[in-house]
């Protein structure tokens, strides 16, 4: 008998990675969506998946919907992916961000309690919790210090799971992921952004593109592998968290450098600071410049995770390098828009 495995945030990024994965594991796998005026179901159409979803609307703010949810599907494992996951709109939706992120995971935990405690729980945790980094690569001991509505938020929905786990006994863990990105990453996102803006740049749909803070740096990896990471933490013989990523750490002017080659352009940088910019050397034109509306009120510097405790218990690692993952998120895009599709 297949299991059954219910996953929130079906229409993200991590969401479509992750049922692929299950149905190619031969789960029957369900997918919670918020009920809305339109749903958008374009990654999971965009990995072939789509018509094997069973897909059930679900409200993350409301308990007893949760509940009847959880007593209709009956899963075997829930995998929590849904949330608010823009860390500069959480700034403008503070509340909101705070009980999507923050309180859903104990309202499924709740239900689980009540009415499935054998249900396995994984709860989309973030290096977004460390923050203003203690110390340097982060692993599942180090201080947490978030700077961002989100990132508290998040390390509610964290903490909440491990008391669960050790007050209740319910398989609760949690996996701190650093930055994970693919062709499915939503445009609001920086590096979908660089991607998707410079190929409208590339096809005259677009002038320049315009970034905050291009000295941050983020442990980069590939979104696919890391559901592979989500699925390996539940079939341990007990619950336990764990930190994954790839132990790379590049700044964000280093991936807009490699995507504007991967269009064809030679990237030359001039000034500093605000006036900084990207200059394609052959042309003269001005390809990338800061805009400072993009700054984040208080900014994260560094994120770099060590995966030691992954590779060793989990037996997992990174397949996909930084400079492949650009390749593939420039190339999509334009081969998205020399096909004649918008770009989601």
């Amino acid at each position: 008998m297949s299991k059954r495995a219910l996953v929130t945030g079906v229409t993200g990024q991590d969401g479509a990675y992750l049922c692929r994965l299950l149905l190619e594991r031969g789960y029957e796998t369900y997918g919670a969506f918020r009920r809305s005026a339109s749903l958008n179901l374009w990654r999971l159409e965009e990995l072939g998946v789509a018509k094997d979803v069973r897909l059930v609307p679900l409200d993350l703010i409301e308990f007893t919907n949760i509940l009847r949810t959880v007593e209709q599907v009956g899963p075997d494992e829930f995998y929590n992916l849904a949330a608010q996951s823009f860390v500069g709109l959480s700034f403008e939706q503070p509340i909101y961000t705070a009980d999507i992120d923050g309180l859903s995971p104990l309202r499924i935990l709740e239900c689980l309690r009540a009415a499935k405690p054998d249900c396995r729980f994984y709860q989309a945790s973030t290096s977004e919790m460390f923050g203003k980094v203690q110390t340097v690569p982060q692993t599942e001991t180090t201080p947490f210090y978030p700077r961002s509505p989100y990132g508290v938020a998040k390390l509610h929905g964290h903490w909440i799971t491990v008391n669960y786990r050790e007050s209740y006994g319910l398989y609760a863990c949690s996996g701190i992921l650093f930055n994970h990105e693919s062709p499915l990453r939503g445009i609001e996102f920086v590096t979908r952004k660089i991607t998707s803006s410079l190929a409208r740049i590339k096809y005259g749909l677009q002038d320049v593109l315009e970034l905050g803070n291009m000295d941050a740096e983020r442990d980069w990896g590939f979104a696919g592998d890391y559901v592979d990471a989500m699925h390996r933490m539940l079939q341990q013989p007990q619950a336990d968290d764990f930190v994954i990523a790839t132990g790379q750490m590049r700044p964000v002017h280093e991936f807009v450098e490699r995507a504007v080659e991967i269009c064809g352009w030679q990237p030359v940088w001039e000034g500093e600071g605000e006036a900084r910019r990207c200059l394609d050397r052959t042309s003269g034109r001005v390809l990338v410049r800061v805009n400072p509306a993009f700054y984040r009120p208080a900014e994260v510097e560094q994120l770099l995770g060590d995966a030691t405790k992954a590779r060793n218990v989990l037996g997992w690692k990174p397949r996909v390098s930084f400079g492949e993952l650009v390749e593939m998120m420039v190339r999509t895009d334009l081969d998205r828009l020399a096909a004649g599709k918008p770009l989601l």
